[in-house]
């Protein structure tokens, strides 16, 4: 728990602010941990400005908690309020969950690294402990005796002897005038006695999901708006040359076609060059946009060709690299050792393809700016649209909506900044719609690469020698325009973190200039990381005629904590206090273990059937996968699917049941047909017949395996990704003999 107290009772006004709901008689805000927004230093005197997270209780009774986290069906909207309601003892049918507004006053509101519930877990608890002891304390007063002979209960404070009780709704007034009491003199529950903590709550917003009561990006609708369908460059840094602009306002029903504000390196969040079609609905911008007739000077990226690039990484990344972590000689290890073997691995460009594509409501009137967006990053919205449209931040209001998936393509609010430019230009409320081909050419990419192993063995087979490398294009060129080489964030995802105990180290990386905007997918640079150490783990255990499992725990070795700093790596562990999530060998062994005890997959199969298995620590939790497939003409059909994940302490199980499915069927799609394919600069692919995802008929039996843990909580939207691709590949290799090194498999299988 916190060493202090910032825990305030704040006024409705102030709750209002940064809801736009009105508050109740008792308000508290709170300052969330580890945050320092910009405008704390600042001379703000009104307490009530450093504080950043609410709960709002009525004289109703009703509970207002507000969620300053992005929706996009990973049901944090529920899982967070879950966590302030079960400490404050709350009647959850009086909870009413409130989206906050994009407001830096919130601290971060990035809704990616899977750490919605492990950055606010313990202040969540602190805010319903604090409201729940000012609501006793108003009932002890109320009737003349010790606070220690009440006791709050669903909603309401009871009296221990007699059994009368007080509503919450009762209290509030009173608990509003209550002192706020300090975090060390707090009583927090007892993980026995939690009631919502733990408990598959259903999803607060999945009625009106079901019922089509909901409001996401695409649905925003306005009086007077104007529809907008912008053709952008097809190759990053390109310009306009010309467009026949008569030609498209001769549509019925265009209003004004536009060129886009010309841009320049870094891309960063900007627009990207193009021409906008403006109409009164979206099929007569579409047709004005075919009319445009664009000629383009390509510029410098014309040249890049994806096949050609990957060739030059494959050839590029077996020699030596720069060293980020080594212990022992691994060369010379390698060159003494009995046994040797190398391998190449590659995974392509990806894009998130969420069902639903990104859109932008904006309205800019009186030198303000107003914003409705499906954005996992309200605040950057409200940063990146104030930047282009050259007014103050605080004169930008960002509305959240619900989002239809996001997978991080939605934390870069490009598509904002498109739809708040086009409204300065027209005065008019204006959507920016992005079509599905919109969506995939003009993404922001997970980076195309390449990693390189070689191991030595001695006659016992155990790895006395190991080398890895790694080479892609890094996200940061996105925001430097310069970068080529891999960052340290990104090799702290599943490289320079390897949990082995190996005498003999080297972990290495090589350069990689980008030529298309490269971002964050679901489980980011995991996504290589854990596809070329889970197949080459397994290629050890063919080589060494052991089980892969077998070779798995011999690699990782006995219990301990892991510190890649002391090796020379400077890790990052997802941001996160090493105290608090360390590297644990112990874990990682368990959910590999309880995998192989629930799944069957050391069970004999039939003909032409394998099991293959792969596990991974990434945001700080730890996931094993088994995957059994069929190879028969050509064919590889996934028969059979588990996967088993030590989160920690879970929230709400059937949300973790929900993100392992999804993650499964994800990282299915990588692995056997997700792949960007660029020629002469431009993206190839166009919708979901050509960058294809898991289909019903693909999608096999999925069980999750959910360890019960005291732990801190960890992660749980992504680290279930990481393994698939791997336990894949090793399942084809067990049924067919084939070792697949370069996905997708649809290269060399139908699927």
């Amino acid at each position: 728990m916190s060493a202090r107290n910032d825990i305030k009772s704040v006024s409705r006004r102030d709750f209002l602010r940064y809801t736009s709901v009105a508050g109740g008689a008792l308000v508290l805000g709170t300052l969330l941990p580890s945050i320092t927004p910009a405008w704390a230093s600042s001379n703000v005197e009104n307490t009530a400005n450093t504080l950043n997270l609410f709960v709002s209780i009525d004289n109703d009774g009703n509970v207002k908690i507000v969620c300053h986290r992005s929706e996009m069906g990973q049901g944090v909207r529920t899982g967070i309020p879950q966590i302030v309601a079960d400490e404050l003892c709350a009647d959850w049918s009086k909870v009413k969950v409130v989206q906050g507004l994009g407001d830096e006053a919130y601290g971060s509101q990035n809704t990616d690294g899977s750490r919605s519930i492990r950055r606010f877990y313990t202040t969540m608890r602190e805010m319903g402990a604090t409201a729940r002891t000012m609501l006793e304390n108003a009932a002890a007063q109320t009737w003349g005796i010790p606070v220690s002979d009440v006791f709050a209960e669903n909603g309401a404070v009871v009296h221990k002897s007699s059994g009368k009780s007080l509503s919450f709704g009762e209290l509030a007034q009173m608990a509003s005038q209550q002192s706020v009491p300090e975090i060390k003199d707090l009583t927090f529950k007892s993980p026995k006695d939690f009631t919502l903590i733990g408990k598959p709550v259903t999803s607060v917003d999945l009625p009106k999901v079901l019922t089509g009561d909901t409001v996401f990006g695409q649905d925003v609708q306005l009086d007077g708006m104007l529809y907008a369908s912008i053709e952008r460059c097809p190759v990053v840094g390109g310009t306009v040359k010309t467009f026949d602009k008569e030609a498209s306002r001769g549509v019925a029903n265009v209003v004004d076609v536009i060129e886009m504000p010309e841009q320049s390196f870094p891309v960063l969040f900007k627009n990207l060059n193009g021409v906008a079609v403006l109409a009164r609905n979206t099929w007569s911008a579409l047709q004005g946009r075919k009319a445009l007739n664009v000629t383009w000077d390509l510029g410098d990226n014309q040249s890049h060709d994806s096949d050609a690039y990957l060739a030059e990484l494959e050839k590029r990344i077996v020699t030596k690299g720069k060293s980020i972590r080594s212990v022992g000689d691994a060369y010379q290890a390698f060159d003494t050792a009995e046994t040797k073997l190398e391998a190449t691995y590659t995974v392509p460009y990806l894009v998130h393809a969420p069902m639903e594509p990104p859109a932008a409501t904006a309205v800019f009137k009186d030198g303000h700016c107003e914003v409705w967006a499906c954005t996992q990053t309200p605040q950057s919205t409200q940063q990146n649209v104030a930047g282009a449209l050259g007014i103050d931040k605080s004169k930008v209001k960002v509305n959240v909506t619900l989002l239809g998936g996001g997978f991080g393509r939605k934390s870069k609010p490009d598509f904002s900044v498109e739809a708040a430019v086009l409204a300065q230009k027209t005065g008019k409320p204006v959507k920016v719609v992005w079509s599905r081909e919109d969506d995939i050419r003009h993404g922001y990419y997970h980076a195309i690469s390449a990693q390189h192993f070689q191991a030595g063995l001695d006659e016992a087979g155990k790895v006395t020698s190991w080398v890895q490398r790694t080479a892609f294009p890094s996200i940061s060129w996105t925001f430097t325009g310069t970068t080529d080489e891999p960052q340290t964030g990104e090799l702290s995802l599943g490289f320079g973190d390897l949990p082995f105990a190996i005498e003999n180290l080297s972990c290495e990386t090589h350069k990689a200039p980008a030529h298309v905007r490269i971002g964050w997918i679901r489980s980011v640079s995991n996504i290589q990381h854990g596809f070329a150490i889970g197949s080459f783990v397994d290629e050890l255990a063919a080589k060494s005629s052991i089980s892969p499992h077998q070779m798995w725990l011999n690699l990782i070795g006995d219990d301990r904590i892991v510190d890649p700093k002391t090796q020379g790596f400077k890790y990052e562990n997802y941001g996160e206090s090493y105290d608090n999530f360390p590297i644990e060998t112990k874990r990682l062994k368990n959910v590999l273990n309880e995998l192989m005890a629930k799944s069957g997959a050391n069970n004999p199969t039939a003909a032409n059937e394998g099991w293959g298995i792969s596990v991974h620590r990434s945001f700080v939790s730890y996931v094993a996968v088994a995957t059994k497939v069929k190879v028969a003409n050509d064919k590889v059909s996934v028969l059979e699917m588990h996967s088993v994940i030590d989160a920690g302490r879970v929230i709400n199980p059937d949300r973790v049941k929900s993100q392992q499915e999804g993650a499964m069927i994800f990282g299915l799609s990588i692995a056997l047909m997700g792949e960007v394919t660029i020629k002469e600069g431009a993206i190839e692919q166009s919708n979901y017949h050509d960058y294809t995802v898991l289909r019903m008929h693909q999608s096999p039996k999925i069980v999750t395996h959910i360890i019960q843990s005291d732990a801190a909580p960890g992660g749980v939207g992504e680290p279930g990704v990481p393994p698939v691709a791997a336990s894949v590949t090793n399942a084809i290799y067990q049924a067919s003999g084939k070792r697949i090194r370069a996905l997708p498999v649809s290269k060399v299988y139908s699927v």
